[in-house]
């Protein structure tokens, strides 16, 4: 069992100054997360989408990260493959330039950037971002040919054409860092099987879908072809998403992270549902109240993720089973989801209202009593 820490860059408070200061945070807690024993950060790619994700540009973050760091594995989780948002050279490039500064730490995730917000901002084809994301990775995954990748790049696909070209510098994971696939719904699941590469699931789903999506992982490695593969290098990976906040007062962690996931919740439903902006206000007495007694529920996506949000009400998500309370709450929940088929724990800390003390405990006592509890789980 693996587990990493993802980063957004939320904020309730979208001004310069505190976007300033939430960025440092997200790299304090980074660099703390390989003190505490983690295997692996990773940093979205959003543009345009104040409030819910500031992280437009995770290379420069990841890069941040990687020249503090010695152990720690850093991920795009992922880059908008879509080739307005990055042509996949730059994105090749790029990627090998880390992997080499870093000594060979890169992890390589691939998604659409579906908002229209987003796609509109870059005149991105909503039509063509399947085709493209798949493109993409079929050339990053042959990007680096021969002994040592010396090989001149050449490519004549379905949307793009490329004469023979040098592309440097080369990483030093060849033939490329690992790949992966945001996965928010079954038909993505089953796409990374197909593909052979790794499948990062980026949903509020809990450990029950968790395991539905894991046999559809399972069940696509277990009856593919190999025509679908995007590299000769595979990767069957699979990385749950754990929403957590873990504190010595368990009902204290339990406002602290249905507050956040309220915020989330609101984001996504401004962005992806039109709904109003996220409330950063005050958090009531009890957010689960809050959350039990949203009766009207719409469907919004979270990169296409169902989620049951009212976004006139005065919450969010229908359910906040997730891993809130005190370190006890935390194993007990990631047992749950490592039984479900996780290979990696992929915890969600930093969100909107979730203050930095907040964050930096939970990734302590991530790091001092649930990670070591697999590490010695797994070695008996």
């Amino acid at each position: 069992m693996q587990f990493s820490m993802i980063f957004e860059a939320q904020m309730a408070d979208p001004s310069a100054a505190n976007e300033r200061q939430v960025l440092a945070d997200c790299v304090e807690q980074a660099l703390f997360a390989e003190e505490m024993g983690f295997d692996r950060v990773w940093a979205v790619e959003h543009h345009c989408l104040r409030w819910y994700a500031h992280m437009s540009a995770p290379e420069i973050f990841l890069t941040w990260v990687a020249a503090q760091t010695k152990r720690i594995r850093i991920g795009h989780g992922v880059v908008c493959m879509p080739f307005n948002y990055n042509h996949p050279i730059r994105v090749a490039e790029r990627a090998a330039m880390l992997d080499s500064l870093s000594g060979g730490r890169l992890d390589l995730g691939a998604g659409r950037g579906a908002t229209l917000q987003e796609m509109s901002a870059m005149g991105v084809n909503p039509d063509t971002t399947y085709p493209e994301v798949e493109e993409a990775l079929r050339m990053i995954g042959n990007m680096w040919g021969g002994k040592d990748g010396e090989a001149d790049f050449e490519w004549h696909g379905e949307m793009l054409q490329v004469s023979p070209h040098p592309i440097l510098p080369r990483p030093v994971q060849l033939p490329h860092p690992p790949l992966f696939l945001a996965c928010t719904k079954n038909d993505t699941v089953g796409l990374a099987a197909e593909y052979g590469i790794g499948a990062l699931v980026l949903g509020f789903s809990g450990p029950e879908d968790i395991a539905s999506l894991r046999k559809i992982y399972d069940d696509g490695i277990a009856t593919r072809t190999k025509k679908r593969f995007v590299s000769s290098a595979v990767n069957d990976h699979f990385s749950a998403l754990c929403p957590t906040i873990v504190l010595e007062d368990k009902d204290d962690a339990f406002q602290v992270g249905a507050r956040g996931q309220r915020f989330f919740a609101e984001a996504i439903a401004h962005w992806y549902g039109a709904g109003p902006a996220p409330d950063p206000g005050e958090a009531s007495a009890d957010q689960r109240v809050e959350i039990e007694q949203s009766a009207e529920r719409m469907v919004v996506h979270l990169h296409e993720a169902k989620i049951p949000v009212d976004p006139k009400g005065p919450f969010t998500f229908n359910l906040v089973e997730h891993a809130y309370g005190d370190w006890r709450d935390a194993i007990a929940y990631a047992e749950r989801l490592q039984e479900a088929g996780a290979d990696e724990i992929m915890c969600l800390i930093q969100m909107g209202t979730v203050p930095q003390a907040a964050c930096m405990e939970t990734i302590r006592l991530w790091g001092e009593k649930v990670i070591p509890h697999f590490r010695k789980k797994g070695a008996a």
